[in-house]
């Protein structure tokens, strides 16, 4: 069975999918880090790969970016493939000059002026909600892992450049209490409600809206691997 989007059969995808934004980021997982990695979709480029890690299977498969694309493929991963869990692996811009380039954010919380929950479920709150399984894995991973992180809400935007006229950091941080800006994990812990199913999200920092910083796009395909390590080891955990 496949949709669209998705090439794969039924069976071809594990349990637990592992989605950075970038398909090349996922091509890259899958290379480095799963044992006997298998190619499941090659549609737009979306590629998405199925392998081992400690032995236990796997799935790595990109999103695209914004709320509109992960919405697509993370709700077919749940209904169509019967996906029970997704952790969201990607990048973000921070809002605190505390955070550094390549620091490691937990979300417990997405903040949006999104509309994309209640045009899809009839959602009308502004924040949705990780797994709190999911998560504790997450946490348990990085503590075993000893790799720093920040545990805390994220704001997740339709629009990656603001006019100077619409609200900015005044609101997004010190309202909302966001550390940092991402795209997609609003949709994603929505789907996962709405499918009963679980979702989780973490970023890494790539750039900075509070000063000077920014990754290069071959860092952001590479070098984010403390995210990566906590990811797979969460997904593999009993």
């Amino acid at each position: 069975m496949s949709t669209p989007h998705n090439q794969a059969e039924k069976g071809q995808i594990a349990k637990t999918v592992l989605m950075p934004g970038d398909p090349l980021r996922a091509k890259y997982i899958a290379e480095t880090f799963l044992e006997n990695p298998v190619q499941f979709n090659t549609v737009r480029n979306m590629f998405g790969y199925t392998g081992t890690y400690n032995g236990k299977p796997v799935s790595v498969m990109g999103s695209g970016m914004g709320m509109p694309s992960i919405g697509i493929y993370s709700y077919e991963l749940f209904k169509m493939y019967d996906v029970d869990n997704i952790i969201r692996i990607g990048s973000a811009g921070a809002y605190c000059e505390d955070l550094n380039l390549f620091d490691t954010i937990i979300a417990d919380s997405s903040w949006s002026e999104s509309t994309y929950a209640k045009v899809q479920g009839g959602y009308e709150d502004d924040v949705t909600y990780p797994s709190e399984e999911l998560n504790a894995k997450l946490i348990k991973a990085a503590n075993d892992l000893g790799i720093p992180y920040r545990l805390g809400r994220i704001h997740s935007s339709d629009a990656f450049y603001h006019e100077d006229n619409v609200p900015g950091l005044e609101l997004f941080r010190d309202e909302k209490g966001c550390l940092c800006a991402e795209m997609e994990s609003f949709a994603l812990f929505h789907n996962a409600k709405i499918c009963g199913k679980n979702a989780a999200c973490l970023v890494t920092i790539s750039d900075s809206l509070v000063k000077e910083g920014i990754t290069t796009p071959e860092e952001r395909e590479r070098s984010f691997t403390d995210m990566m390590k906590i990811a797979l080891t969460a997904a593999t955990a009993e």
